[in-house]
């Protein structure tokens, strides 16, 4: 078992255990991810990374549960993750805001299984919109936003239910070079002022020693953790420092291999 933090797995926000994961292609077994095994501390920032067919979405979605079907243990908290529950959200690289409801009303979306009063909905939506940024836009339409804007929405639907883990899936990989900055600045503020567990998959190794405590790198067929890297810079992050580049360099050489 591939430790991320020194408290035990029972004590941990999520645990994999030998995950692993085989798709079906023309009567074929086609395995896509093979012994992932780790332990994440409660408010902990992870990344992933990994070239493409490395199997990095594929794990998310078996931890947020939308694929129950694999090899091995997923537990949120201690508990065993079977399907989807509102203890762990997800964030796309496409933000999939539905065009014809408004910003306060996407976000709402994520406390439709939740039995609240309205005046507590209405509350966890105005907080979740002043968190991200977004004040003054609850009753825009997703046309009427910027990319980085949508993008910042969908992070909110995402949290409005208060989960313990936010799953980010190449969130800003279809963004412009500034809006991804700015918006990798505007995670960490989220991040610090909610604590909540992240895991982020990128392809980008800069934003994810920018972002994370703990870089994972993965290789491909079947995707496996070929190495963890801790990340002891302090924030906020100086990506032009010696250090800094030492850091990518390594995670990029590993990449390479």
């Amino acid at each position: 078992m591939t430790r991320l933090s020194q408290q035990s797995a029972a004590d941990a926000a999520l645990s994999l255990r030998g995950v692993g994961k085989t798709y079906e292609v023309n009567g074929v077994p086609l395995p896509v991810l093979r012994h992932v095994s780790l332990d994440l501390a409660r408010g902990e920032f992870l990344a992933i990374v990994g070239a493409s067919g490395c199997g990095k979405s594929t794990l998310l979605r078996l931890i947020v549960g939308l694929d129950a079907r694999f090899e091995g243990e997923i537990l949120v908290d201690g508990q065993r993750v079977a399907d989807p529950g509102m203890d762990r959200g997800i964030v796309f690289q496409d933000h999939r805001l539905f065009p014809w409801l408004t910003v306060g009303e996407n976000i709402g979306l994520g406390l439709d299984a939740i039995d609240l009063p309205s005046a507590e909905k209405a509350r966890r939506i105005a907080a979740q919109i002043a968190l991200v940024g977004l004040d003054g836009f609850a009753s825009a339409y997703p046309h009427q936003l910027s990319g980085g804007m949508a993008q910042r929405a969908a992070i909110a639907r995402a949290l409005v239910a208060e989960p313990n883990i936010l799953l980010l899936d190449e969130p800003f990989g279809a963004l412009d070079s500034l809006t991804r900055l700015y918006l990798q600045e505007e995670l960490l503020r989220i991040w610090s002022d909610r604590r909540v567990t992240i895991v982020i998959v990128t392809h980008d190794v800069e934003e994810a020693l920018f972002l994370a405590d703990t870089v994972v790198v993965m290789e491909p067929r079947p995707g496996r953790i070929s190495s963890i890297a801790r990340v002891a810079l302090s924030r906020p992050r100086d990506r032009g420092s010696p250090e800094f580049a030492a850091l990518k360099q390594r995670i990029l050489e590993d990449l390479r291999r």
